[in-house]
């Protein structure tokens, strides 16, 4: 093995001790859902945002609740409805009779970990201000700006059984999110161990330890960055997007399901995600497993399918599936 890549994976080693920690401090309160926990933790050390598909009462809110614990971060969960404003998540200018002048007063939007739940229930503009602060991680209150504190982790939440009365995130938007997750029902194991902590009241977050700063997040960020990728990793992530975006050119049958293919983004945030995958796996490079790993929460989102493919129930999911059956592993 190339000397860099030795060092690089003795940093990993040593630098993603607290992954396990977290893990094990958050096991105490959620039962099973490791794969949502992983995720939260890649969007922590990439930067990266999350949206969550899923019904009611699988523990997403608990989750992230435990992330912020472990991470001794400020957490604020956002509850959108429909007559919710822009300054109830950014803040306003409020005026001070004694000193007649106004003051900028901060709202929730100014914490490191954000629950945005039931994030299709705010009208647009309320999306959008969400969603701008997502991107450009600075908000403007009156004529200041002010920077997010770091790190700085939106995980937003959909409803996926109940419509009425929500307001949908347009396909532009929702490419901002860097992995979209659906969490599924634990199986009956899992349910039973649930049943269990519940009645014997285990179920307190106070009972979580703090494991890391948010500056020992910032730190390992800048590990994840130098995790290696080879060259036919790099060409891998590219083939994979292209064959979205031309799959004739690449030997695929569902030229008639696609009406938009994977955007840029799309390219750059499987890179990221595959780096913070191996770190928790304690590696110092990229394997085509990290890919596949994470390629499906990269892309459900970013592959626009037609009528056609809806008209035989096929879903973005299945598109995307097919296309790494397809594209040869290096």
């Amino acid at each position: 093995m190339n000397p860099e890549i030795m060092v690089i994976n003795e940093k990993v080693k040593e630098e993603s001790q607290f992954v396990d920690k977290i893990i094990g401090e958050i096991s105490r309160i959620i039962v099973g859902q490791r794969y949502l926990v992983e995720r939260l933790l890649i969007g922590l050390l990439t930067g990266g945002h999350i949206l969550v598909e899923g019904v009611p009462g699988l523990a997403k809110t608990l989750s992230v609740k435990s992330l912020a614990a472990c991470v001794r971060s400020k957490f604020q969960r956002l509850q959108f409805t429909p007559d919710m404003l822009p300054a109830d998540i950014i803040g306003t200018m409020v005026f001070d009779p004694k000193t007649g002048s106004f003051f900028p007063k901060k709202g929730p939007i100014f914490a490191n970990i954000i629950l945005a739940d039931e994030i299709n229930r705010a009208p647009a503009k309320v999306q959008s201000a969400l969603l701008e602060a997502m991107q450009e991680k600075q908000v403007t209150i009156g004529e200041q700006t002010y920077k997010l504190e770091e790190p700085f982790l939106v995980m937003a939440t959909q409803n996926p059984i109940e419509q009425e009365g929500t307001y949908p995130l347009p396909e532009a938007q929702i490419d901002r999110f860097m992995l979209k997750l659906n969490v599924t029902y634990p199986n009956k194991r899992e349910e039973k161990e649930i049943l269990e902590r519940m009645s014997s009241g285990q179920l307190d977050i106070d009972v979580i330890n703090p494991v890391i700063s948010p500056e020992d997040i910032i730190k390992a960020r800048s590990v994840v960055n130098q995790i290696y990728v080879d060259e036919k990793i790099k060409n891998y992530v590219i083939d994979i997007v292209f064959a979205t975006r031309e799959p004739e050119a690449y030997g695929l049958e569902i030229k008639p399901y696609v009406e938009w293919g994977a955007s840029p983004r799309a390219s750059i945030y499987l890179v990221q995600a595959a780096r913070a995958h191996a770190f928790l796996r304690h590696r110092g490079h990229v394997i085509p497993d990290d890919v596949k790993a994470i390629g499906l929460d990269v892309l459900r989102h970013r592959v626009i399918i037609t009528y056609e493919a809806e008209a035989e129930e096929l879903t973005a999911e299945d598109v995307v599936r097919q296309v790494f059956d397809h594209i040869e592993v290096p």
